[in-house]
């Protein structure tokens, strides 16, 4: 298990990638902002679904999924149809505007990563896309409550840090 100042030099960097987060939401297009992206790409991958499960695959819940839906309905990508087994249920569907814009958001995102990561080899990419995958299926399930860690030893305590790791860079 990795030691305690390995855990904290995890957190800088995920604070610190907050910058690459940032620098890929600017090449997205003005009326497409992250979420109506995250939506397109859920459809592309999934294919057509009800918005519960969206909602469930995005992790946030149905008021602002149905926002995140209204704006890419408003601009022709998606489309929404009655549900045959629950009429009162909708069927999200990518329409073939919404495929092209699919294809230029993936178009820019991968051009943006092929230029950041041009001294990088085929296997670091490939290790890297691998680690990332792991460590979100270790966080797979968001919305069950983190297990509680027990108490370190009292004189393990006394010499611990005590400073807020994730606020560091």
């Amino acid at each position: 298990m990795a030691g305690k100042a390995q855990y904290e030099d995890l957190i800088r960097q995920f604070s610190a990638f907050g910058a690459v987060k940032r620098e890929l939401g600017r090449i997205l297009p003005s009326d497409c902002p992250s979420g109506s992206a995250a939506v397109l790409t859920l459809l592309g991958r999934h294919g057509d679904m009800r918005m519960s499960k969206l909602a469930e695959l995005l992790a946030v819940d149905m008021s602002v999924t149905s926002r995140h839906v209204a704006h890419v309905v408003e601009r022709g990508w998606i489309e929404r149809s009655p549900d045959p087994a629950d009429k009162r249920s909708r069927i999200l569907r990518l329409t073939p505007e919404g495929a092209a814009q699919l294809d230029e958001l993936s178009e820019r995102t991968t051009q943006l990563l092929a230029h950041r990561l041009s001294d990088w080899t085929d296997d670091e990419v490939g290790q890297l896309t691998r680690l990332m995958a792991r460590l979100r299926a270790s966080f797979d399930d968001c919305r069950l409550p983190a297990p509680r860690a027990a108490a370190p030893p009292v004189a393990e305590q006394s010499t611990q840090s005590t400073r807020t790791p994730a606020i560091t860079t």
